[in-house]
């Protein structure tokens, strides 16, 4: 298997895991969001209601980041259509392969990250 098939392949199945996370979060949402009709909706009187938003408000970062997530790796997988994958967006110098392999979706070397 080339390089550029291994690579593919693990944005892949990066991404796919992200999918699947945000499908998991969107059936945790809506669980909070039926969960809350069920009780009081006064959040300042009611104890169990600040929990709730705050849960609510917590599954929905977490969305976000997984989606800003799947986005860099549909990303990362248009640089290496491109032949550009593996290079800084910042500097143009290449990154390091050791920081490919703990964020496979990186945009730029470690040097510009900081």
């Amino acid at each position: 298997m080339s390089r550029q098939h291994e690579l593919t392949a693990l944005l892949q199945g990066e991404r796919e895991a992200a999918r699947t996370q945000i499908a998991s979060l969107d059936a945790d949402f809506a669980t909070i969001v039926e969960a809350s009709r069920e009780v009081a909706t006064d959040d300042e009187h009611d104890p169990e209601g600040a929990t709730i938003a705050f849960d609510r408000q917590q599954v929905d970062a977490i969305r976000s980041h997984a989606l800003h997530r799947l986005a860099d790796l549909d990303h990362a997988l248009g640089q290496l259509a491109q032949g550009r994958y593996g290079i800084c967006e910042s500097c143009g110098e290449p990154i390091a392969a050791e920081r490919l392999a703990a964020r496979p979706a990186a945009r730029t070397c470690i040097g510009c990250a900081r």
